[in-house]
């Protein structure tokens, strides 16, 4: 560990002698446990004005947020999970345990016991009669300073703004801007929603393997680790899908898995190396099928989390109300470039890109559905602002699909939009065998090609198709990017609660570099 992440300064050191001070006074400065009857807002929700001066006894616990002396009196503010509550504090009401308090500081957990009244200026608080230490807070939270306004608003100066620090040091972002919590608190309402709806229809959620000997089921690089016990290298899976497929073919008619997928890969706005996935298979249907499913849980999903289906994000008015737009693959690119991707060469392909600003140097190299995928990024995906389904994607792009039945050189997708970004992506899953090997075989030519992101030869599940897999729809759906949308956040990193970051450096390691 880098020595810096441990240097005190000389309030954390001022800290460390109140410490002392309190363990010499026999005051444990870490306790146990404490036995909290109530939150702040339930303590809240008790009081009753007609109470008067008889209001109830509660016990709650959090950290002092705010203090303020008065000689022998103090005012305070403890937060928890649910918000603050004031606590009124005198001299003679805790006796001994006023050289506790007067050891405090902001930050620290306290455990109280106290009464519910109203004060003069309006406010219900607790008059304190106990007070008990749980745990001392060796270095400050940057928490600013706040300012009120002649308007009533706030204003907050200093306290934690440095993007890279919040998301490096999280613990300290969300003790110090508790609004944030809620972002995680509606993406445990999603992944609630996501499993009730599909249990409710005779889903069977499951968990397939994190470390795999070959990786498949997307277009990525993968993670490489070491087995020491078996020798052999191992995968973190870049997707869930084909041992999800391999139960398909086991019997296991419907399944799903919520889990963590992960690509070795770039970072940006929508991109983490370990995100989180929702897939589903479901035996006998196709993509139409799969298509209504999801229509269906996103309109529930949105309704029931944000109460309408006419909602602003990033600024734009969306519309969540069913059906949602369909528009093919190829006929969108046609009436946004004029590019016909199924006719026109490849070379004709990359002119155009070239023409659209893309480099020279990268564009030359594309071919196949690497050459298709930018050139929809740069036709289409922009245009797709409005929840959309985009169907019917080339052959090359797709090596798990089935061919489309009215045309064999497209496969049955789709793919979701809102707001440009992809949410999900679905088939109607590749079950001959024989095309799939030739497909697989495509892939491996792409990597011998140069192509790193192609997919590996599965022989194994070769043989599972082999065995028959019935008829089977299929969908991923991205979890973070889903979140990001319903809690109108721009980046991915808002919706992990512990986004991959560089190595923390520290002055000595600039040093060295230089």
């Amino acid at each position: 560990m880098s020595e810096h992440l441990l240097e005190r300064g000389h309030v954390e050191e001022g800290r460390r002698a109140k410490r002392a001070e309190l363990e010499a006074m026999g005051t444990a400065a870490f306790a146990y446990a404490f036995a909290r009857s109530h939150t702040a807002a339930q303590a809240l929700a008790l009081w009753d004005d007609a109470m008067g001066e008889d209001g109830p006894t509660v016990e709650v616990a959090g950290r002092l947020v705010a203090m303020r002396g008065q000689g022998k009196t103090v005012f305070a503010h403890l937060e928890d999970r649910s918000g603050r509550i004031q606590l009124y504090m005198r001299r003679d009401a805790l006796a001994e345990q006023w050289a506790t308090l007067e050891l405090l500081d902001l930050d620290d957990h306290v455990g109280i016991s106290g009464r519910l009244f109203r004060t003069r200026t309006g406010e219900v608080s607790l008059a304190v009669s106990a007070l008990t230490l749980l745990t001392k807070s060796l270095r400050p939270l940057p928490r600013g300073k706040v300012e009120t306004l002649e308007d009533g608003s706030t204003v907050t100066h200093g306290g934690l703004t440095d993007p890279e620090v919040r998301y490096r040091q999280r613990y300290v972002d969300f003790a110090v801007h508790p609004h944030l919590r809620e972002t995680f608190r509606l993406r445990a309402r999603v992944i609630a929603h996501i499993r009730h709806f599909l249990d409710a229809r005779d889903f069977l959620e499951v968990e397939t393997p994190v470390l795999q000997p070959l990786y498949g089921g997307a277009s990525a690089r993968p993670f490489v680790t070491h087995h020491n016990a078996l020798d052999m290298p191992l995968f973190l899976r870049i997707a869930d899908e084909l041992y999800l497929k391999r139960l398909i073919v086991g019997g296991f008619e419907r399944v799903y898995e919520i889990g963590h997928d992960f690509r070795n890969e770039g970072m940006d706005r929508t991109h983490n190396p370990e995100f989180t996935m929702l897939e589903w298979y479901m035996a006998y249907a196709d993509y139409h099928e799969v298509l209504e499913l999801f229509e269906e849980l996103l309109v529930g999903l949105v309704q029931t989390t944000l109460g309408t289906l006419q909602v602003e994000r990033q600024g734009v008015a969306l519309d969540f109300s069913a059906p949602y737009r369909r528009v093919s693959f190829v006929e969108g690119i046609r009436e946004t470039s004029g590019l016909d991707v199924l006719e026109d060469s490849e070379e004709k392909l990359r002119a155009f890109l070239r023409g659209n600003g893309e480099p020279a140097e990268d564009v030359a190299t594309m071919s196949g559905g690497r050459l298709l995928d930018e050139v929809f990024k740069v036709t289409l995906e922009p245009t797709l602002v409005q929840p959309t389904f985009v169907l019917d994607y080339p052959r090359a792009l797709s090596p798990l699909a089935k061919p489309h039945r009215s045309d064999p050189r497209l496969t049955e997708r789709f793919e979701f939009f809102v707001l440009g970004r992809e949410i999900a992506n679905a088939f109607s899953e590749l079950n001959d065998p024989d095309d799939q090997r030739a497909r697989f075989e495509d892939q491996v030519s792409q990597r011998a090609a140069g192509d790193d992101e192609a997919q590996q030869f599965d022989a194994d599940y070769i043989r599972a198709l082999e065995f028959g897999m019935p008829p089977t729809g299929g969908i991923g759906v991205g979890i973070d990017r889903l979140v990001m949308l319903l809690a109108d956040e721009a980046s991915i990193r808002d919706v992990i609660l512990f986004p991959a970051m560089r190595p923390e450096r520290d002055a000595a390691d600039d040093d060295a570099a230089e």
